[in-house]
């Protein structure tokens, strides 16, 4: 009953989607995705790791069936758009084996082991259309809100010692390279985020179960609630409203070689194009429950965690796509859903209330002070600044006492009674 009321409320969301899509002459997750069966795919990668997540609920036999299947699919695809001169990209047979795979679970599997295999396909074609959805929302984004709050953003920066123009420099000074790494792990985000959850999901088809939390839940979770604040708090990056890509409607292109003047910050117009997607940062929120996730894992993966965290906080500042406040904001939203999320498997209890609690005022206030305060942040930078870092760190270290509070007491729950002396029976005393 929890997954159909689940799926339920997803497709009247994509549709409630595809609908405000169209409104503004573009199609929607659900026409995107469609087309995708028949059409070259925007994502090949994207659809690979997706199918790649469904496979955890199969054997390996069936799983190299599926591969198998798959890369033929796609040759017959290419050698097709070859023959037509049409646009060629992989990914088109990963997404009919993930339908081919629902339409079995339908078909030819029954109880336990057909709702095992519709969870697989489920949190695929979730990944894939949370991707699509994300592309809808941050067009309406653009279109629906012609007003940024870029300078007040930019000015509460002050108080973190504008750290996008300083790491804009740094990526500058080093290169092509430097630039090109950092675009890769940006882009290819889901690609690590897959690679941690197929490690916690790497008992699923041996258990024929689902464990109670791992990092796809979270992962959905940050997309589908992040994009409602981009329409509270519209901001575009500095790269646009600072620098040269955002042309005319750029304050000044002084991005990232020169901060700006303190001045009193107003609302901007700009165009009805660039996604007012920054805050809060979702790429640092993704990437901080990746690495979160990762921490349970071997020793390689909790150093690949922890690389994917600093090139994506290297990315976002370093590509002028986000401030330091959103990187803030970004943070302490994930701990605050992470929590949320571990408190809901594992039963509510006071210092979970608590937590989840703690966080959602922490982000609220930040979000309230760069909108309100943002002026006093940056004329008084040595105050302001450390109470910022000071309001993250301290949602992070109750998240991190909450946590190992939870798994200590998991871990005695588990223990083994202790066996108790058998007391010897009072004999009668001999007369």
């Amino acid at each position: 009953m929890l997954w159909a009321a689940v799926g339920v409320v997803g497709l009247g969301f994509l549709i409630a989607l595809e609908i405000a899509a169209r409104r503004f002459g573009e199609p929607g997750p659900i026409t995107d995705q469609a087309r995708e069966v028949i059409f070259a795919p925007k994502s090949g990668t994207v659809l690979y790791v997706s199918m790649a997540l469904m496979m955890v609920v199969l054997t390996w036999r069936q799983r190299f069936i599926a591969v198998g299947a798959a890369i033929g699919i796609d040759v017959i695809f290419w050698l097709v758009r070859w023959t037509v001169g049409a646009e060629s990209m992989f990914g088109n047979g990963a997404l009919w084996v993930t339908l081919s795979c629902a339409v079995i679970a339908v078909t030819r599997r029954t109880g336990a082991e057909r709702v095992l295999l519709l969870k697989g396909v489920g949190l695929a074609l979730l990944l894939v259309a949370g991707r699509k959805t994300g592309y809808t929302w941050l067009q309406i984004t653009s279109q629906t809100r012609p007003m940024v709050l870029d300078q007040y953003v930019a000015t509460a920066d002050h108080a973190l010692g504008n750290p996008s123009w300083l790491v804009g420099r740094i990526v500058e000074a080093t290169g092509t390279v430097g630039a090109h790494v950092l675009e890769y792990v940006y882009i290819q985000l889901p690609v690590a985020a897959v690679a941690v959850a197929l490690y916690q999901l790497r008992h699923v088809a041996v258990e024929r179960r689902f464990p109670g939390h791992h990092l796809v839940r979270t992962f959905l979770v940050i997309g589908l609630l992040g994009p409602a604040f981009y329409m509270l708090f519209p901001v575009v990056g500095p790269i646009f409203a600072y620098g040269a890509d955002g042309g005319h409607w750029a304050v000044a292109n002084l991005w990232p070689d020169t901060p700006p003047t303190l001045s009193t910050p107003h609302p901007m117009p700009f165009d009805g194009v660039t996604p007012r997607n920054c805050m809060p940062s979702l790429h640092t929120a993704w990437a901080t429950a990746i690495f979160i996730h990762s921490l349970k894992g071997p020793l390689a993966l909790r150093f690949a965690g922890a690389f994917w965290l600093i090139a994506t906080l290297g990315a976002t500042l370093g590509f002028g796509y986000h401030y330091g406040a959103d990187i803030i904001a970004g943070v302490v939203f994930t701990l605050t859903i992470e929590a949320a999320l571990r408190s809901l498997d594992r039963g509510w209890d006071r210092s979970g209330i608590q937590l989840v609690g703690y966080g959602t005022v922490v982000f609220g206030a930040l979000l309230a002070s760069y909108r309100y305060l943002s002026m006093e942040m940056a004329e008084h930078p040595w105050v302001f600044g450390p109470l910022l870092i000071l309001a993250m760190a301290s949602v992070l270290y109750g998240y991190v006492r909450t946590t190992k509070g939870w798994e200590r007491k998991a871990a005695l729950a588990h223990l083994p009674e202790p066996r108790r002396e058998r007391q010897p029976e009072p004999q009668p005393e001999l007369v």
